[in-house]
């Protein structure tokens, strides 16, 4: 698997594909700047060569990953949207309305704040 594309193809129930798709197809053209990836089997994007988040999918929901230290920083408004949290992801049950502007203010945190950075994580 070596593109978004195939990765949301290869998601067998339908309403699950969808809003994958409809998440990742928000970002792209959002941020037509980030480099669509797949890696560890994981959709994500990054930005000269750094990450700047990823996602994956269990059967209750899709798990979000900009890295620990901004769910840290974003921790009070991830509990206002009424996102569960764990140390290293942020899950949105699938019948649960996406907060896009939580995800994007997390993306914008992630691509100026690691601008000079060379490593892929922090």
């Amino acid at each position: 698997m070596n593109t978004h594309k195939e990765f949301i193809d290869g998601i067998d129930e339908p309403d699950k594909r969808e809003r994958v798709k409809m998440i990742l197809d928000h970002i792209k053209e959002k941020y037509p700047q980030l480099k669509e990836e797949i890696k560890w089997n994981q959709p994500m994007f990054s930005d000269h060569g750094t990450y700047i988040i990823g996602f994956s999918i269990s059967k209750g929901h899709i798990s979000l990953s900009p890295e620990t230290a901004v769910l840290d920083i974003f921790d009070e408004d991830i509990k206002k949207s009424g996102y569960e949290r764990t140390k290293m992801i942020m899950k949105i049950k699938w019948k649960e309305k996406v907060d896009f502007e939580l995800i994007e203010r997390m993306i914008e945190y992630n691509i100026e704040d690691k601008k000079e950075m060379t490593k892929f994580w922090r």
